[in-house]
């Protein structure tokens, strides 16, 4: 079955935002060095899997990404946006400004024979604030459980921490269970409960794909808007890479409230390292396990 073309934006945008993310942030690590949280020498030394290896399995990962996505599209295709959680909601905050728009444009892509109509400006925020909530708790309390059991961490989780020094495109770097069941799952859940538009889940997976990548990146660049908006950043993630067993700082995209909730939050300091570039030190706390 052959999809409109806003879904194949929103399969495509976040795999490209990916990539050219990665490609950038690459690129400001070689020119911001006294800003990486890793020498280009400690991601060769300390790291446990090839380059090469890691783009090969995200490249694979993305592969799958798509085709799920495609699934999910074709199976929500006739389920309307009305009847999802999050367009509830947004109806219930301000039902006269949707009905008095969201209705019109209805009746105006009726008329128009195009079947779709753009959602309210309320609708899409209420929509991004519940898909940012729901995968938040989904990927936390997955990465969480992918560290308590022994099990899954060897033969999934473990992959990930082969990147003791994370870099941008080793982002999703990940056993494939554990993409499907924390990116691809959670994105599907995320997608189920809130009832996005194509181009509005575009918007939003092409956004939580951007703060991952910087998640990852170990690159501090000054001014970065996605550091003053969000508390759970590249450093954050990177106390989580570099303590014995990772047993902190679980929380993934977007807030750490899940963390200061379940007793697993760390702070940090960020001070200069020997190296010339800077690095994240945890403070000493205890935590819960």
């Amino acid at each position: 079955m052959a999809l409109p073309s806003e879904e194949v934006v929103a399969i495509l945008a976040p795999i490209i935002v990916y990539w050219v993310a990665a490609g950038v942030y690459t690129v400001l690590g070689r020119v911001l060095a006294d800003h990486r949280l890793h020498s280009r020498e400690e991601e060769e030394v300390r790291n446990l899997v090839p380059k090469r290896v890691v783009v090969r399995t995200v490249l694979l990962q993305h592969v799958l990404q798509a085709a799920i996505a495609f699934a999910v599209f074709n199976v929500s295709a006739g389920v309307p946006h009305s009847s999802m959680l999050a367009t509830q909601v947004a109806v219930q905050l301000n039902s006269s400004y949707y009905w008095t728009q969201v209705k019109r444009e209805d009746r105006r892509a009726a008329d128009a024979g195009t079947g779709a109509a753009t959602p309210a400006v309320a609708v899409v925020c209420c929509q991004f604030m519940v898909a940012m909530v729901v995968l938040d708790a989904w990927q936390y309390g997955w990465h969480r459980l992918m560290h308590s059991s022994g099990l899954l961490y060897r033969h999934v989780h473990s992959w990930h921490h082969r990147l003791v020094a994370p870099y941008a495109y080793g982002a999703q770097y990940n056993h494939p269970l554990e993409g499907l069941i924390l990116d691809t799952a959670g994105g599907a859940l995320a997608l189920a409960v809130t009832g996005m538009a194509p181009l509005t889940a575009a918007a939003f997976f092409s956004f939580a794909t951007l703060k991952a990548v910087d998640d990852h990146s170990g690159v501090l660049v000054p001014g970065n808007p996605l550091h003053l908006l969000f508390r759970n950043n590249t450093a954050y993630h990177d106390v989580h890479h570099q303590v014995r067993g990772g047993r902190c700082n679980y929380a993934q995209l977007f807030f750490v409230a899940w963390d200061k909730l379940m007793g697993t939050y760390v702070p940090y300091e960020v001070v200069r390292a020997p190296h010339g570039g800077l690095e994240a030190v945890p403070l000493k706390k205890k935590l819960k396990t």
